[in-house]
């Protein structure tokens, strides 16, 4: 007799509850207004927020750590693997390895903290004359302890490239499955930074952003007795997983060694899926820093204080791209991209 697939369903806000391989993930949505002449927000919208570090949305969006243009200034990283996933605004890359670039609209990017860089993740708000929404998800992907040390890095993944699976069910109705990591019914992701837990084959790693239609079926297939599968329906109204009823804004832990039927209800739904099977070591966390014990978190706070990651080779503590710079990735060796156009 089959069993029910469900194992646990939670509430979801703005910070995720995550599960091994899977450290954190937060989910922003913010509805930011025409930019200023510095791709900003205007000072009139600051009254009453806690500048610096203003998490409570207010007139439809937050501020974060920004000063004027919103988002995340330099802060370091070591240990583990940040996935920007960008679905709607751009994003503004600076790192200590003199990286840089604009993405955002669909596209994804992976970096690879390893030893330990420094970055800044501002969302420059591009459109003068009209709003500018913004939507990302950030995912932390930990690192096994022979990894945490590997060279910094970063890929981009334009939306251009990223496969999207599209399905229609008996009935007519389709489901879209845009595979970040993984495979979905044989199709494969594109290859994540090189030395990422999701580059190993066996870590069965997999992050899928889906879309149902009202109404529409779709079944996430049966993966391994061993990996952790979590589904985070973060907007809709109502689906019957399994053939129990849950609500959007909740994040549902499934049996992953199942198949587990999705029923959409009367409204298009969203959601991420991310699975993979756990990095069995110890994790401790403290701030910007992933490791396996208390003396290498100890050992990552020294090092910064003594070498700062490379340092900060701009001028500017929080630098921006042009406003028309449109979506680039410009490397540490020097080399350029741009995605690729559509035929």
């Amino acid at each position: 007799m089959t069993q029910n697939p469900i194992i646990k369903i939670q509430k979801i806000d703005f910070h995720w509850q995550m599960e091994n391989p899977f450290l954190f993930c937060a989910h922003h949505k913010d509805q930011y207004p025409a930019g200023n002449e510095n791709q900003g927000v205007d000072a009139s919208h600051f009254v009453g927020r806690n500048m610096g570090s203003d998490f409570t949305i207010k007139d439809g969006f937050r501020m974060y750590h920004g000063e004027e243009v919103p988002g995340f200034p330099v802060h370091p990283h070591r240990g583990f693997e940040t996935v920007t996933i960008v679905t709607e605004g751009f994003i503004d890359h600076f790192d200590s390895l003199g990286a840089f670039g604009r993405y955002g609209q669909g596209d994804v990017q992976w970096m690879t903290a390893g030893k330990g860089c420094q970055h800044a993740e501002m969302f420059p708000l591009v459109n003068e004359d009209s709003p500018n929404p913004t939507q990302l998800f950030q995912v932390w992907l930990n690192l096994p302890k022979k990894d945490k040390f590997v060279p910094p890095a970063y890929k981009m993944l334009w939306h251009e490239d990223i496969p999207v699976v599209e399905t229609e069910d008996v009935n007519g109705k389709k489901t879209s499955v845009t595979v970040i990591a993984g495979q979905w019914q044989g199709i494969q992701a594109l290859a994540p930074a090189p030395d990422s837990w999701a580059a190993k084959p066996e870590s069965r790693v997999g992050m899928f952003l889906i879309h149902m239609q009202a109404g529409s079926t779709c079944t996430l297939p049966a993966v391994s007795p061993t990996a952790n599968r979590n589904l985070y329906y973060y907007l809709g109204d109502s689906m019957q997983i399994a053939g129990q009823e849950v609500m959007s804004s909740h994040r549902i832990k499934v049996d992953a060694s199942q198949e587990a039927t999705l029923q959409n209800g009367k409204a298009d739904s969203y959601l991420l899926l991310l699975e993979g099977e756990p990095i069995n070591e110890p994790v401790i966390k403290h701030g910007p820093f992933v490791m396996n014990s208390i003396p290498e978190i100890q050992e990552a706070f020294a090092d910064y204080q003594r070498t700062q990651f490379g340092g900060w080779p701009y001028e500017q503590e929080i630098p921006g791209n042009e406003r028309n710079s449109g979506r680039f990735a410009h490397y540490a060796d020097g080399t350029e991209e741009r995605p690729r156009l559509k035929n």
